[in-house]
């Protein structure tokens, strides 16, 4: 890459000495508070009774970690409410005693987002795992943060409705709003920021909210502020999301998936774009490089080409669906890219994406003893094709281990980083090497409309 972009020396001028030194105190505060702690372990106990709260090492240790490189930072007691009305009591206590909360879901994070790194208290909201409201005339429905998205899926499996949005984890459902989830079906049905309509959530200091209103579904948020979509991607730091209402969509009649190959990145993404720009209403479609494919392979016993891949997935009626393969085809034919090779039937489809979902454990297994540290970053489409092309090229020219997959249907993708953390020279060109990506994506947001980069 040969763009090159440094900060101005004073960014962010209201950022004094004395607001460092105030941040200094507050977690100088934080520590002292800590000693303290089991002081109100009897309170927590009256609330959510002796089996609900935990100081055992080793489940503080499985609360202190998720998927991540991050190393384990584990907070000083677990809780496990089992209703709003204790998460309420709960941060109530902890308000009153200035102890840090940590929400935790599955732990199925990769950016350390669980850790408690000043200690605390953290609530595991895996006990609260109902399935509250199914509305099927409305296309919604109700769950609390223990339900994941399978068992959501596994709960309407008879109702002819799904939920779509698909990190690739089986993450809580209300985990994932809290982040913001994206996955594989975000091209055309969006991420979770587009398919929450309400939120239940307990504030730090023990009031219950309803971002919409209490028990209001309608689709449309003219009024009054986006307490929704403040909420969602808040991962944690506004309050503790102890119900989602969420949209459902009708199971599509017909579903057939795709993998095409091609002879380069460039031929590759372009494809993707130009699906896009032709109006194809296309669910999947997601881009592994040669490295990520080859891992790929070797992790989940396949066998396809070792070059850059395209996955695609249709969904529609019989007609729509014929409609949008043969306009895909032509794309990719016109962009050198194979034959595609089907997945029709829905186990097939399954090992299909079960490989792109495991992309992570893939590439980690490419070095076995190392660590991943994953990038993810997105950039207008038009600008996709030029920052996977020089993102490859700095991979090879630092010799790193870096195979990208991503949801490009939304100019998304990731570098997954696989490092040995005692090698210090391969840690700073990781450091350096994702720092040249981030700027260069923070430039084609920026200035989106020069390609003199």
């Amino acid at each position: 890459m040969t763009f090159v972009w440094r900060p101005a020396r004073r960014l962010y001028p209201q950022l004094s000495t004395s607001s460092f030194v105030q941040s200094r105190t507050i977690i100088k505060e934080n520590k002292l508070n800590r000693a303290g702690l089991e002081r109100v372990i009897p309170a927590f106990r009256s609330v959510c009774g002796e089996d609900g709260v935990s100081l055992s090492e080793a489940v503080r240790e499985q609360h202190g970690r998720d998927e991540s490189v991050h190393r384990c930072c584990p907070p000083d007691v677990v809780v496990w409410p089992r209703s709003v009305e204790e998460v309420s009591a709960l941060a109530k206590i902890c308000h009153h005693h200035c102890l840090p909360i940590i929400p935790f879901g599955t732990g199925t994070g990769l950016e350390g987002g669980v850790g408690a790194v000043e200690g605390g208290v953290c609530f595991s909201l895996r006990n609260m795992d109902r399935v509250l409201d199914v509305h099927q005339e409305d296309f919604d429905v109700t769950v609390e943060p223990g339900v994941t998205r399978k068992a959501l899926n596994s709960y309407l499996r008879d109702t002819g409705l799904w939920f779509p949005v698909d990190p690739g984890a089986d993450a809580s459902l209300c985990g994932m709003a809290a982040t913001s989830a994206s996955g594989t079906n975000a091209v055309r049905y969006g991420t979770m920021r587009e398919n929450v309509l309400n939120l239940e959530v307990v504030l730090a200091d023990g009031t219950i909210i309803h971002t919409a209103g209490r028990g209001r579904r309608t689709r449309k948020t003219s009024a009054g502020y986006n307490l929704t979509n403040l909420f969602v991607g808040s991962e944690g730091t506004l309050g503790l999301i102890t119900k989602t209402t969420l949209r459902l969509y009708g199971v599509p009649e017909a579903m057939v998936s795709a993998v095409c190959t091609f002879p380069s990145v460039q031929a590759a993404v372009d494809s993707t774009v130009q699906v896009l720009q032709a109006g194809v209403p296309i669910a999947r479609i997601e881009f592994l490089d040669d490295v990520m494919i080859d891992a790929c392979n070797r992790f989940n016993s396949l066998s396809y080409p070792v070059a850059p891949t395209l996955f695609l997935e249709f969904h529609g009626s019989e007609k729509s669906l014929e409609e949008q393969v043969t306009v895909t085809e032509e794309i990719t034919r016109d962009n050198s890219g194979s034959d595609f090779n089907w997945a029709r039937d829905a186990e097939t489809r399954g090992r299909l994406w079960k490989a792109r979902h495991d992309a992570w454990y893939a590439a980690l297994a490419l070095r076995p003893g190392c660590k991943a540290y994953s990038t993810d970053v997105c950039v207008p489409l038009s600008h996709l094709p030029q920052i996977i092309v020089e993102t490859k090229e700095d991979l090879v020219l630092n010799r790193l281990t870096g195979p990208i997959a991503g949801h490009v249907g939304d100019g998304n993708f990731h570098c997954i980083m696989v490092m040995d953390p005692n090698d210090q020279d391969e840690v700073t060109r990781v450091q350096e090497f994702t720092e040249r990506l981030a700027r260069y994506c923070f430039f084609c947001i920026t200035f989106p409309f020069n390609t003199a980069l």
